[in-house]
């Protein structure tokens, strides 16, 4: 019996605390709207998108891309409608731009870097080789 109430209580919990389903009137917005929830960053959060967070902040983010959805905005614009007001933190793939070339080219750096000290060491190497060959001679 306690199982029972335990699995009751737990369901009712459940049905209590679950968010409001959202209708839309296109059918294709749910789908882009499910598409963007996941990929828009929560401005409080750290590394969790607004799909995963329970935030008040990421609570008022999906009511706001409801509307710019229903509005008839795409993806980039409502993207952009929110980078605008919260900063190109909530993008995961941020745009190339004076704020964001450092982001970008640090990978290409790193890359260079790794690859001009692999073959300076490599060449040097074999200056080394070609040294103690020419003594052994």
């Amino acid at each position: 019996m306690k199982k029972f109430t335990f699995f009751l209580t737990f369901v009712f919990s459940v049905h209590l605390n679950a968010e409001k389903l959202i209708e839309f009137s296109d059918v294709t917005y749910l789908e882009r709207y499910q598409k963007l929830i996941k990929e828009l960053r929560c401005p409080k959060c750290q590394n969790q998108n607004i799909a995963d967070s329970n935030s008040p902040i990421s609570k008022d983010l999906r009511k706001e891309i409801t509307i710019l959805l229903e509005r008839g905005l795409d993806d980039d614009q409502i993207k952009i409608e929110l980078a605008s007001r919260y900063s190109d933190f909530i993008l995961y793939d941020p745009k190339f731009g004076k704020q964001t070339y450092f982001l970008w080219l640090t990978p290409l750096l790193i890359f260079l870097f790794g690859f001009w000290f692999i073959f300076s060491m490599f060449v040097k190497r074999e200056v080394n080789q070609a040294k103690q060959e020419d003594k052994h001679q």
